[in-house]
């Protein structure tokens, strides 16, 4: 399935129905008076959270969404049907922002939430609203009010447990695939990875979501190769898993090359809990795994694990690491609902 986390639409709520200028007919009533009923509310338009979905690719191909006019009112003082709502439905861990891109207007993190974004136009009052003493036979009748029109974003930021950061071709997707029932792409060139990628880990009979992004490079923050547009994919994870590969020269200066765009990218992504390991050690002899292991410990302030995704080394060891910050935090007391994101109709 094709990847994609941000799309512009243009949304409209439904007009309102008009009201009707409508009289009593009926045998032996000469003077029936006005029956004409009020116009239908327009539809509107909704914003929900919905399972099964991880990508916002349906917005690519369409951009408009109207919901429908409301009936116009009838005669015997019937009120027409309401319009049609529209829903977009959308991933959870969706942001809706409007034109300008900056200006929040909800953020769907979980399923079912759903959120009012355009009203639908009242409908309009029919000949019988403007009966008076003196106007016994009103020949008027009120349009329906417009509906709501905008253009918004949305921007999907994945909702995972744990992220994977490091550098290209530090064996992220290698370890996602060997943990997960992912089938990412894996090659021996940088930036195989271009859109993020999700995966399901289990140890000790308990599971979490673990994120995949592109790797960072030097300048990612401003714009430099692919990884910092998808960051944002790891702002709401609880813990960074670190790969650092054992290929690299120099262990402890890659650790600080991602640490640095971390810190520059901002969002509290390095007051995340964070494991370092060195990656693909399959690779090293003895003398070799501790020369790269004393530097990477020496940049990161702590001994980093020693993990092959290739032949499961060290791999049960990570992820119960993983999982016990992701059941400390699952265990800690829940922040409050945000209840301006409505979630009933």
């Amino acid at each position: 399935m094709k990847f994609l986390d941000q799309a512009k639409v243009y949304i409209r709520s439904g007009d309102g129905g008009a009201g009707s200028v409508s009289f009593r007919r009926e045998k032996f009533i000469e003077f029936g008076g006005p029956d004409g009923g009020d116009g239908g509310r327009g539809g509107d338009v909704w914003a929900e959270a919905v399972d099964g979905l991880n990508t916002l690719i349906d917005y690519r191909y369409q951009q408009h969404f109207k919901a429908k006019t409301g009936t116009h009112g009838m005669g015997r003082n019937m009120t027409g049907a309401k319009g049609a709502d529209v829903t977009l439905k959308v991933p959870a861990g969706t942001q809706v922002f409007a034109e300008d891109n900056e200006t929040l207007i909800c953020d769907l993190t979980q399923v079912g939430q759903r959120f009012l974004l355009a009203k639908g136009g009242n409908g309009g009052f029919g000949n019988q609203h403007f009966k008076t003493s003196t106007n016994q036979a009103p020949r008027r009748a009120n349009p329906g009010q417009p509906g709501e029109e905008l253009n918004i974003w949305l921007r999907l930021k994945l909702i995972a447990d744990a992220g994977l950061v490091g550098l290209p071709n530090a064996g992220k997707s290698t370890f996602l695939a060997a943990v997960t029932a992912a089938k990412p792409k894996i090659a021996d060139y940088p930036f195989t990875t271009l859109y993020p990628g999700l995966g399901v880990a289990r140890i000790d009979g308990r599971e979490f979501v673990l994120a995949d992004i592109p790797g960072l490079i030097e300048g990612a923050h401003e714009g430099v190769g692919i990884g910092d547009r998808f960051l944002g994919h790891v702002e709401r994870t609880r813990v960074l898993l670190h790969l650092v590969s054992a290929l690299e020269e120099n262990p402890g200066k890659a650790y600080k090359t991602v640490r640095a765009e971390l810190e520059a990218y901002g969002n509290g992504l390095t007051d995340k809990v964070e494991i370092v390991a060195l990656s693909q050690v399959d690779i090293l002899d003895a003398d070799a795994r501790k020369k790269k292991a004393a530097s990477l410990k020496r940049a990161a302030g702590r001994a980093p694990m020693l993990v092959s995704a290739v032949t499961g080394e060290g791999v049960e060891a990570v992820l119960r690491a993983l999982m016990a910050v992701v059941a400390e935090a699952r265990d800690a007391v829940p922040a409050p609902v945000d209840t301006r994101w409505r979630q009933d109709r």
